[in-house]
């Protein structure tokens, strides 16, 4: 079978697209996160140093907007608990990031 490369270049191209949804070094870095399970906002804020509050909120929205995570609400009064979980589609990134793992591991030596 002979291997495909997309035109991703081309806008309108599914891996591109795909690219764009998770370029964001936050974004891969949440997916790892919530690999784990649910989690809350402040424990996803203390796994992963150097994220802003901001940052951390506008990127789980536009991944949950994406359907990468869902957002549940456990508590609405105030102080409200919500956490959030990869949906089944986010579930499906696992693969992908572990093959990417595994390459940049067997390549730590090779530096320019």
């Amino acid at each position: 079978m002979a291997l495909v490369i997309p035109d991703v270049l081309d806008p309108g191209c599914a891996t591109r697209q795909a690219l764009e949804r998770l370029g964001s070094k936050w974004r891969v870095l949440l997916i790892y996160a919530l690999l784990a399970g649910p989690q809350r906002h402040a424990q996803l804020r203390r796994r992963l140093p150097g994220i802003t509050q901001k940052v951390l909120t506008e990127t789980l929205r536009g991944m949950a907007e994406d359907g990468l995570i869902e957002r549940r609400v456990l508590k609405e009064d105030p102080p409200a608990h919500v956490e959030y979980a990869l949906t089944e589609l986010g579930k499906t990134l696992r693969e992908p990031l572990a093959a990417i793992c595994d390459w940049a591991t067997a390549h730590t030596a090779v530096r320019p």
